[in-house]
């Protein structure tokens, strides 16, 4: 029988089944964050619009909005999947590598050149104007660094309830990490200087989480 023909209940032609090829509101979502971090990179907070964003995304601005309400609610989702590129959390809960194996892949210190450069330049961009936007300090505060080291500590306190480290403060001990990490990268704008290379600075963060892992008694 032809699929085409017409539904006797209605007298119309039956509608072709299968979903139509539109992107979900998550993907275009999705799609914008990317490109707007890197726009916000080039043109600095100031100089980037939402008409901008709306054009190098080839989405209309009425779409924009719907999905994100100014541009500092598109700043703010940046932020949120920046975190993401800065620390590798949630984790598999079962996960059953090494504390220190487990810390490297968290911290990421063998990501591949390219996305560190991406990295580095928002945090540079973060540095360079979070000091003339006030709104920008409090939205990196809240969904940077603050939800970045409550989810480290999370998990840090997932792993002791799991028998594999021992630590009588788990924020505290998410604190030292970063500290340790970030700072040890060396600053955005001039790792190239502080390390002779990226192996050197690989293996020196490496170190670093291999001691902490020592320190804590990890299993």
């Amino acid at each position: 029988m032809d699929g085409s023909a017409n539904n006797p209940a209605t007298g119309k032609s039956a509608r072709p089944r299968g979903r139509p090829k539109v992107s979900s509101d998550e993907d275009k979502r999705a799609q914008i964050v990317d490109a707007a971090r890197k726009i916000f990179v080039e043109y600095g907070y100031a100089g980037t619009t939402t008409a901008l964003v709306a054009r190098v995304c080839n989405v209309s601005k009425q779409t924009l909005y719907k999905l994100f309400t100014s541009k500092e609610d598109l700043f703010t989702a940046v932020v949120i999947a920046h975190r993401k590129m800065m620390l590798d959390l949630p984790r598999p809960e079962e996960e059953n590598l090494s504390i220190s194996e487990v810390l490297q892949a968290i911290f990421m210190t063998d990501i591949d050149e390219a996305e560190d450069d991406e990295r580095a330049a928002f945090i540079q961009l973060v540095m360079r104007e979070s000091g003339q936007f006030p709104e920008l300090r409090e939205v990196l505060h809240n969904e940077g660094m603050i939800k970045s080291r409550q989810m480290l500590a999370d998990w840090l306190s997932s792993q002791q309830e799991r028998g594999r480290l021992s630590i009588d403060d788990t924020e505290s001990g998410a604190r030292m990490l970063m500290d340790m990490i970030f700072g040890g990268m060396g600053p955005p704008e001039g790792r190239s200087k502080a390390w002779p290379d990226r192996q050197a600075r690989r293996l020196h963060l490496q170190r670093c989480l291999t001691i902490f892992a020592r320190g804590v008694g990890a299993k």
